[in-house]
C-alpha cells in the first residue's frame, strides 16, 4: 500500500456506513473477506480506506463515501499532524472565501502548478487579514515547516475546496475543527456556545467593538461576539492559536490578531486597550508566575496568592480595558469565598471594579459537575463613579427538569441574567430584586471579614410552596391523586399458570418488517430553540421532553449523526435500521427504551410527546399497528426475566440489547387485551409519580412556610408582623 494512502479506524468505518461500531466488529468476525488491518494497534486497528470503501460497496452497505468523511480521513491521515492539516485547510478555505476567483484559477491548474502558485496566493490572502506573521503561516501552510512536500497537499486541499462549495468555507472549517476537538477531548476543553453567547451579550452590547480574550483556546468566546471591529486572542498552545486565528477570520470580517504565549508571564498585547475582555481562564493553576510577577503593575487590587490564579486573570483583564470597558470572566465558585482572596475581592468592591457575580447552573460549562460563576467587571471611570451596590444573580434553579448539562434550559438562564443586568448597565441604573433570582446588595454590607461573594449567600430563595392558600391547593391535589391511585390500584387476575407461548425476538420482528428500530441521535444542550429532545432522564422519570437541540451550524445538520447510530447489539441488519441521516422524531404509538441500566422502564409515546427528537442512549421501536399493539409490546419488554436475559454487563454499567428482547407470538386481538391491562398499569404508575411529587412539594412548602413565617403552627395567619 502506498505510504500516502489514507487509513480509517473502526469508528471511521461506522461513520462511513452510518452504523454503530458494534456492527463493524460483527462484520470483522463474520466476514472472512473483510479488509485486514494495515496499521494502528491490536486494540485500535486501522484499515486502508480504499479497501474499506470497496468492501462496503460490494456488500451493498455504501453507495458513495460522503465527501465530508473523505476530507476528514485525509486530514486525519496527514503526513505531519492533524493540527497542521487543519491549519493548511483553514488557509485554503480563507482563500476560497475571500478570493474565490483566485481559487478557481488555481484549481484549474495541474497539481504541480497549483503547488507552485499557492504560496503566493496564500500570502496575499493571509496578509490582508492577519498582517504580521504571514511568513510563518505561509510556511506552515505549504508544509515546509512540517517537512511535507507542497505537491502532496494539493489533493487534500482540492477536496476541502469541494466541500466548501457544498457547505460554505466557514461551515466546512467548523466541521473539521469540531471533529478535531472531539478527537482530542483530553487536550482541549472548549467553552460551550451557551455561556459564550451570554458572556458576549453582557460585555459587548453593540457592534464595532475591540474585544480581547487572553486565554482564547479554540476561540469560542470571540466567535460569539456580533460584528466586532477587532479581535485579539492569545493562548499558550501555539497550534491552537493558529487554528483559532483562522476560525475567527473565516467567521467574519473583523481584524484578527492572534499570538501564542503564556499570557500572565509574556503578555502579547501590552499596549491594547480593549472595549471588552472575555475570558475562560485555566482554574486552580499553581504555576502561574507567582514568583516572577511580584512587582507587576497589573496588581492594582492586591498581589494574588499562589492559590489565587483566577484573581491574577481578573486583574489582567482589568489592565487591558479602556476606562469604562467591561470584562466577563468564567470563574470557579471557590474564587468568590476563599479567604486567601478576600483582600483582592474587597479592593475590587471598594473601587467599583466588580459589578456583578452570576451563578450558573451545574453543567453550563466544564468542569460540568460544579455551578460556575460569571464575574462582570468594569474598568473604573472618572466620569462614572463606583457603583454603591453589587448585583448577585443566582440561576442554579433555572436548570430545567433535573438539571445537568443535557437538560439545562439555557434560554431561561440567558433571559434571567440579561433582565437583571440590563438596568445595572445603565447610568444610575439599579436592578429590581427578584426572589430566588437576583438581588442588588450595598457594597458596605459585603466588606466584612470574609468578603464572601457567593450568590447563594445573598439571594434569598423563592418560596418553594407559595403561601398558605397555595399549599392548601397542593394538598387538595394530593388528596385527589391519592384517591385516584386507590381507584387505579390493579387487582391480580385469576391465578394459574398458562401454557408457555411461542416467542420471537425484537430482532426477528424487525427483519420481518413488523417494527422498525431507531437509535437516538439528538444531543440535548443549551442555547438552541430548534426543538425539544426526549432525553433518557425524561423516560426514566415519566417527564415531558425537557432537552433542547444542540446548536448545529447552518448546512451541517446532517453531520449530527453519531458513530453509535445503530442498534446496540450490532446484529446483522442493524446498519439498515439505524442508517437514517439526521434526527429521529417520535410519533404517537412509538415505544422508547433506555439502553443503559438494564431495562425496567419503557415508554409509549403519546400525542403530547410526539414530534420530539429522540435523545442519545434511547432506542425507539415503531410497531406496525396491523401486526403489533404498542402497549402489548411495551408491557412485555418490561418483564424482569426478559430484560435480564437481554442485558450485557460491563465493569461500570449495564447495557440492554433491544434486539434480544423476547415477545410472545399471539393474535392481535389477544395483544390488545394485554395492552389494555398494561395501559392501566402505566396510568397507575403515573398517578404514583404525581402523588410523590405533590407530597414532596407539600412537605417542603410547609417546612419553608413555618420557617419564614408565612404559615403558622396552628394553621392560622400571623397577625403581629413578627415570628412567634
Amino acid at each position: 500500500m502506498p505510504e500516502s494512502a489514507s487509513e480509517v479506524t473502526a469508528a471511521g468505518i461506522a461513520r462511513l456506513a452510518g452504523v454503530g461500531r458494534a456492527a463493524v466488529s460483527n462484520w470483522r468476525r463474520r466476514h472472512a473477506d473483510f479488509p485486514k488491518p494495515v496499521g494502528g494497534t491490536e486494540t485500535s486497528p486501522s484499515f486502508a480506506l480504499t479497501d474499506v470503501e470497496r468492501w462496503l460497496r460490494d456488500q451493498g452497505k455504501l453507495a458513495e463515501v460522503p465527501l465530508r468523511e473523505r476530507v476528514w480521513q485525509q486530514l486525519a491521515d496527514h503526513p505531519a499532524t492533524a493540527a497542521d492539516a487543519l491549519v493548511q485547510a483553514g488557509c485554503a478555505l480563507l482563500l476560497v472565501r475571500d478570493r474565490p476567483t483566485t481559487w478557481q484559477e488555481l484549481t484549474a491548474r495541474s497539481d504541480e502548478r497549483m503547488a507552485e502558485l499557492l504560496p503566493t496566493a496564500l500570502e496575499q490572502a493571509l496578509g490582508s487579514r492577519f498582517g504580521d506573521g504571514r511568513t510563518e503561516r505561509t510556511e506552515l501552510f505549504t508544509g515546509r515547516a512540517a517537512g511535507v512536500r507542497p505537491e502532496n497537499l494539493v489533493p487534500f486541499l482540492r477536496s476541502a475546496g469541494e466541500l466548501a462549495a457544498q457547505l460554505g468555507a466557514r461551515q466546512t472549517y467548523e466541521f473539521l475543527l469540531g471533529r478535531f476537538l472531539e478527537s482530542n477531548l483530553r487536550q482541549y476543553t472548549p467553552t460551550p456556545p451557551g455561556p459564550a453567547a451570554l458572556m458576549a451579550a453582557i460585555a459587548v452590547p453593540g457592534p464595532g467593538r475591540t474585544v480581547l480574550d487572553p486565554a482564547a483556546g479554540a476561540g469560542t468566546l470571540l466567535r460569539a461576539v456580533e460584528r466586532p471591529a477587532a479581535l485579539y486572542a492569545q493562548d499558550a498552545d501555539t497550534g491552537l492559536t493558529a487554528l483559532t486565528a483562522l476560525r475567527l477570520a473565516l467567521h467574519g470580517d473583523a481584524t484578527v490578531s492572534a499570538r501564542s504565549g503564556d499570557t500572565l508571564r509574556a503578555d502579547a498585547f501590552p499596549d491594547v486597550t480593549a472595549d471588552a475582555v472575555l475570558c475562560h481562564p485555566p482554574f486552580n493553576e499553581r504555576n502561574w508566575g507567582h514568583e516572577e510577577l511580584g512587582y507587576d503593575p497589573r496588581w492594582e487590587y492586591g498581589f494574588p496568592a499562589r492559590t489565587e490564579s483566577e484573581l491574577a486573570w481578573v486583574q489582567h483583564a482589568l489592565a487591558r480595558l479602556r476606562p469604562g470597558g467591561t470584562a466577563v470572566l468564567l470563574m470557579p465558585p471557590a474564587a468568590a469565598s476563599r479567604r486567601s482572596g478576600r483582600r483582592i475581592r474587597a479592593g475590587l468592591l471598594r473601587r467599583g471594579a466588580l459589578r456583578a457575580v452570576i451563578a450558573l447552573p451545574a453543567g453550563a460549562a466544564p468542569p460540568y459537575g460544579i455551578p460556575l460563576h460569571l464575574w462582570v467587571l468594569r474598568k473604573p471611570d472618572a466620569e462614572r463613579g463606583p457603583s454603591p451596590e453589587l448585583l448577585f444573580v443566582d440561576t442554579t434553579d433555572l436548570a430545567g427538569s433535573g438539571g445537568g448539562r443535557d437538560r439545562l434550559d439555557w434560554q431561561a438562564v440567558h433571559n434571567a441574567v440579561l433582565d437583571a443586568w440590563g438596568p445595572c448597565d445603565e447610568p444610575d441604573g439599579r436592578a429590581e430584586d427578584r426572589a430566588g433570582v437576583s438581588r442588588a446588595v450595598p457594597v458596605i454590607e459585603l466588606l466584612d471579614d470574609d468578603v464572601d461573594l457567593a450568590p447563594a449567600r445573598h439571594v434569598p430563595p423563592a418560596a418553594t410552596g407559595g403561601d398558605a392558600d397555595e399549599l392548601l391547593r397542593v394538598r387538595d391535589r394530593l388528596a385527589d391523586t391519592l384517591k385516584l391511585t386507590r381507584e387505579l390500584t390493579p387487582a391480580p387476575a385469576a391465578t394459574g399458570r398458562a401454557a408457555p407461548w411461542p416467542t420471537t425476538t425484537i430482532g426477528e420482528l424487525a427483519r420481518a418488517g413488523a417494527l422498525v428500530i431507531r437509535a437516538g441521535t439528538a444531543s440535548a444542550a443549551p442555547g438552541s430553540p430548534r426543538g425539544t429532545v426526549l432525553t433518557e432522564h425524561d423516560v426514566l422519570t415519566g417527564s415531558p421532553p425537557s432537552g433542547t437541540l444542540q446548536e448545529v451550524p447552518a448546512g451541517l445538520e446532517s453531520l449530527a449523526v453519531p458513530a453509535d447510530h445503530a442498534a446496540p447489539g450490532g446484529a446483522a441488519g442493524a446498519e439498515g435500521a439505524g442508517a437514517e441521516e439526521g434526527l429521529v422524531r417520535t410519533e404517537e404509538g412509538d415505544v422508547v427504551v433506555p439502553v443503559h441500566g438494564g431495562g425496567a422502564v419503557v415508554r409509549v409515546v403519546d400525542r403530547a410527546t410526539a414530534g420530539a427528537a429522540l435523545g442519545r442512549s434511547l432506542q425507539l421501536l415503531r410497531p406496525d399497528p396491523q401486526a403489533l399493539d404498542p402497549w402489548f409490546l411495551a408491557g412485555f419488554l418490561r418483564g424482569t426475566a426478559n430484560t435480564r436475559q437481554a442485558s450485557s454487563y460491563a465493569s461500570t454499567a449495564t447495557r440492554l440489547d433491544v434486539r434480544r428482547l423476547q415477545l410472545p407470538r399471539v393474535p392481535l386481538a389477544d395483544q390488545r387485551r394485554y395492552g389494555e391491562r398494561f395501559r392501566a398499569l402505566a396510568a397507575f404508575e403515573d398517578a404514583l409519580r404525581l402523588a410523590g411529587r405533590l407530597g414532596e412539594q407539600l412537605v417542603q412548602g410547609l417546612y419553608d412556610g413555618l420557617t419564614d413565617g408565612t404559615v403558622q403552627p396552628d394553621g392560622g395567619p400571623r397577625t403581629d408582623g413578627r415570628a412567634d
